[in-house]
């Protein structure tokens, strides 16, 4: 069950899902508008942890019992957590888009939360790691939520905003 292949495939998984889902749903209605702010908030998640990787370059549990190494250079990339960011990232767009209308979305919270658990219990990532990891993805998901269009919309041509759904 904490095995990192477990949890990086069902995020990974969802991840497509989400991105298959945007492309055929286009960004005209509310779910697929979610969906779209679901797969660039793990792209800013994600990439917003790797640059504080490389600014901390904190040594990682399993290179030393000591959580105060940070500023080792190296491949010491353990704060924030990455993997903790993109699982945040993905759920939060639709926490905040449908959690009021359908309280049952909140369990997509257990999602970040068992994956930040398994690089704990991993002995990946410091508490600390994962809940900054946590703060990363929270705030790139509701970045990306409080924009009125996604920005890959912005950036894609107009065809791709309506969806492949709309097409056939």
């Amino acid at each position: 069950m904490w095995n990192p292949n477990v949890y990086r495939s069902i995020v990974g998984g969802l991840s497509i899902a989400g991105l298959g889902g945007a492309i055929w749903e286009g960004s005209e209605n509310r779910l697929g508008k979610t969906m779209w702010q679901g797969a660039e908030a793990e792209v800013i998640g994600g990439a917003s942890a790797a640059v504080g990787k490389y600014i901390f370059t904190r040594a990682r549990p399993n290179e030393g019992a000591n959580p105060c190494l940070w500023f080792q250079g190296g491949s010491n990339y353990s704060f924030p957590s990455g993997e903790a960011a993109v699982a945040a990232a993905l759920v939060t767009p639709y926490v905040l888009e449908y959690g009021s209308d359908q309280p049952a979305v909140y369990a997509l919270l257990l999602l970040p939360l068992y994956v930040g658990v398994g690089r704990v219990k991993n002995q990946d990532h410091w508490q600390t790691d994962v809940l900054a990891g946590w703060a990363v993805g929270g705030l790139s998901g509701w970045l990306s939520h409080s924009l009125d269009t996604p920005i890959t919309i912005q950036l894609l041509p107009h065809g791709v905003a309506v969806g492949l759904k709309a097409k056939f």
